[in-house]
């Protein structure tokens, strides 16, 4: 009966946390958004609209841990922290991730999937805070090394989406070693993990796992994207070495920190 209990007050809280995210996303693009618009300062509009995002996923991840549906640990998130251009690599096991490295990180850039723009939950969101879309490879790697250059964090997930299944992960595209190549930024991989599985590409919100789910997050040392092609490389090549390192990099971490199983599949589709 217990367990039945605890599960029925997770399913409920889960669907609350969900409501209030969507109520807070509409009040954001509604009301918000369309007066920061208005600012004629841009970069002081950019600044708003970001610190905003950051202070309602904090409020929302406190939020899940406050109600016991999610645990959070985050590790070596200091450098994240830095007043520094870096770009953020993380992997993408569900669309929380998104959530949480926003609440984590107090301003910075993101780059979100072209769907996103035409959300009616976030269309203003992501306009006026000035992320960066994915529709286009070209535009994508010319507006975050715009954002980098002016001293700017760019959080990039190299999936496009999130994960194709638990233990496994989509092909990196190359567009953040593109962009750290042009702006000469370090790379900061960071791991995600939420264990048991919840809101993945399988899992809708109402699949509640039998307890509370638990976000790891786990950022490594930077890199330097230059020291991994040689100098005499093309760019493209050069992109494609680096994207190839920093994704076997990420996975071999993936499975010393016991993110992903031992044991399973993790070549990526």
């Amino acid at each position: 009966m217990k367990a039945q209990l605890d599960y029925a007050w997770r399913f409920i809280a889960t669907g609350l946390c969900l409501g209030v995210f969507c109520l807070c996303s509409l009040l954001f693009s509604f009301f918000v958004c369309p007066a920061v618009l208005c600012w004629p300062r841009t970069a002081a509009r950019q600044r708003v609209v970001r610190a905003g995002i950051h202070h309602v996923f904090r409020g929302l991840v406190a939020l899940l841990q406050g109600l016991r549906v999610m645990t959070l640990e985050a590790t070596g998130i200091d450098a994240l922290r830095e007043r520094r251009p870096a770009i953020i690599v993380a992997n993408h096991p569900t669309w929380l991730d998104v959530v949480i490295l926003l609440s984590l990180v107090p301003s910075c850039c993101c780059i979100v999937k072209s769907a996103l723009w035409r959300n009616p939950c976030f269309w203003a969101i992501v306009r006026a805070a000035q992320y960066a879309s994915n529709a286009d490879p070209a535009a994508l790697i010319e507006a975050g090394s715009q954002q980098l250059a002016q001293g700017c964090t760019v959080i990039v997930f190299p999936e496009g989406t999130r994960s194709p299944a638990q233990n496994r992960l989509h092909a990196f595209s190359r567009g953040f070693a593109h962009m750290a190549l042009k702006a000469g930024v370090p790379i900061l991989p960071v791991l995600i993990d939420c264990d048991p599985p919840v809101f993945t590409r399988a899992r809708r919100w109402y699949h509640v796992p039998p307890r509370a789910f638990q976000m790891r997050v786990k950022a490594l040392e930077p890199i330097d994207a230059r020291r991994l092609a040689r100098h005499d490389d093309a760019p493209a090549h050069a992109a494609r070495v680096i994207t190839r390192a920093v994704q076997t990099h990420m996975l071999h971490h993936l499975f010393d920190y016991g993110f992903f199983k031992t044991g399973t599949q993790a070549i990526p589709d």
